[in-house]
C-alpha cells in the first residue's frame, strides 16, 4: 500500500481496495498473451508492467516502474 501527493495537492493512496487511484494497464501485446495462456480468474492476471495512479481531482496520470517509489512519466490533460 502507497501514498503520495499530487502536483495540485490531492492525497492520493492504494490502501483501499478496490479504489479509483490505481489503474491495471496493459498493451495490447501483453493482453494477448493473457488471453491466448486462458488467464480468466483475476488472481491469475500477471501485474502490469508499470504502476498507473491517476488523480480524481486534476486527472493527471503517474506511471511508476517496479521498486521505484518517484514517477517515471507524469502525464496532464490538455485544459
Amino acid at each position: 500500500m502507497a501514498r503520495m501527493t499530487c502536483k495540485c495537492g490531492e492525497e492520493l493512496s492504494n490502501s483501499s481496495v478496490p479504489n479509483d487511484i490505481q489503474l491495471w494497464v496493459y498493451t495490447d501485446k501483453e493482453m494477448d498473451v493473457i488471453l491466448t495462456n486462458d488467464i480468466i480468474e483475476a488472481w491469475k492476471f500477471p501485474s502490469p508492467t508499470y504502476d498507473v495512479w491517476q488523480c480524481p481531482k486534476c486527472r493527471r496520470i503517474y506511471v511508476f516502474e517496479e521498486g521505484v517509489d518517484t514517477a517515471k512519466m507524469i502525464f496532464k490533460p490538455e485544459e
